[in-house]
């Protein structure tokens, strides 16, 4: 009988009886019938990797690698690999920098998770890959543009849910205080609460949402039990819960504090105290409660605010007081000051950006004038300051038929 040796290209006659090789040539191997039905890979069976260049295996194993790290599905990380090898096909992606190549990578992952509804932000894979996010983002656009993908906006619900899943605050451990610990699903709903009052308030437009959901967890985790979690800073916290602490997270936190002073001045049973950022914590949960209704007393619209003030009283962006307000509260003019929405300044409910602009830049001084000749050009505004009225062309025709 003919049996088939996969390592010559040549055939043998074997005979059926004893197995002899019956032509010449080299010795080869008889096969039972389970090696026969041994899986073998498609790639090691073609010699389809030795096709492939050596840029697109390291890609393809970049992209492996980072798809572990991540612990995605084994679907998300074959589409990553098909969506790389796809892009590296165009010219747009053949001739770019080996820095854009890296980042190429991780821009397929991006989108593959962004497609299946996967929380990942682009500050997590930028920070996988030491890379730029400025450059991480052009890369990203171009890829968007090219392979034509359609990537939905990232649920910031489950974003809130990934982000807390890693606290290890939410199980014993031994290095945590017992009355650190919470309940998964208590400290996940007051965030996501305080999240959504972030977005009603401006304060989740054009942000980084890790940021924002660091500090709402931090308030929600102290509003739960504010006894002995106080006195905790934000630093701590997050050391405890064992996550990283971005940087903005602090003027997040100021934000948010800022936005709850001012709706705890509406609620009549705290009127009589004097509120500071510690002290509201402890109500956030009534706050959150009635949440719409505050806002709108504690924070006016821009219009609103218009008809509202006097003209006497200068411009509703300086923070101008109504005159029934009491004089404490003028001076300090902080939004929440005064006894009720009559009786208290009120600013716009606008985005940050929009109520504390960023100071621009003056222009330098002109140099020092020279001489005049007489010969320099007239601008249109300085003759208009020449043009006579009418009564001293009157008084000039009577002067003229004087003389």
């Amino acid at each position: 009988s003919l049996v088939e040796d996969a390592h010559y290209a040549q055939q043998q006659l074997v005979c059926a009886a004893c197995g002899c090789v019956l032509s010449e040539g080299l010795l080869t191997t008889t096969y039972t019938d389970e090696e026969h039905l041994r899986e073998v890979a498609y790639s090691q069976s073609t010699g389809q990797k030795e096709q492939l260049s050596r840029c697109l295996q390291r890609g393809i194993r970049r992209v492996q690698d980072l798809c572990k790290v991540l612990q995605l599905p084994a679907a998300f990380e074959e589409t990553a690999v098909s969506y790389f090898q796809r892009a590296l096909q165009l010219p747009a992606f053949r001739l770019v920098s080996l820095e854009k190549k890296e980042l190429l990578g991780g821009c397929c992952v991006f989108v593959t998770c962004r497609q299946r509804n996967w929380p990942l932000t682009m500050g997590t894979v930028c920070s996988l890959l030491y890379a730029k996010q400025d450059l991480f983002a052009s890369v990203y656009l171009s890829l968007q543009k090219e392979l034509g993908l359609s990537v939905p906006a990232l649920s910031l619900a489950d974003l809130v849910t990934t982000h807390l899943n890693s606290f290890r605050l939410l199980q014993p451990a031994a290095n945590v205080p017992a009355a650190f610990l919470e309940d998964k699903e208590q400290l996940l709903a007051r965030t996501m609460a305080i999240v959504e009052l972030a977005s009603e308030a401006w304060l989740v437009t054009g942000r980084h949402p890790v940021p924002i959901v660091t500090a709402a967890a931090f308030l929600a985790w102290q509003s739960l039990r504010p006894g002995p979690r106080l006195s905790c800073p934000l630093a701590r916290f997050c050391r405890l819960a064992g996550v990283d602490l971005p940087p903005p997270a602090h003027l997040r936190l100021k934000e948010l504090l800022e936005i709850l002073l001012g709706m705890a001045s509406q609620l009549s049973w705290l009127r009589a105290f004097r509120l500071d950022r510690k002290a509201v914590v402890k109500h956030i949960g009534d706050l959150l409660q009635h949440r719409v209704f505050l806002l709108k007393n504690a924070f006016s619209q821009h219009g609103e605010e218009q008809q509202d003030t006097a003209p006497g009283q200068g411009c509703p962006g300086q923070g101008s007081a109504h005159p029934s307000s009491p004089p404490g509260a003028q001076q300090q003019g902080r939004p929440w000051a005064g006894p009720g929405r009559r009786g208290g300044p009120l600013r716009p409910l606008l985005p940050p950006c929009l109520l504390h602009p960023r100071k621009r830049l003056r222009p330098a001084a002109p140099a020092a004038a020279a001489a005049a000749t007489g010969d320099e050009p007239i601008s249109d505004s300085e003759l208009e300051q020449y043009l006579r009225g009418p009564e001293e062309i009157r008084a000039l025709s009577r002067a003229k038929a004087w003389l």
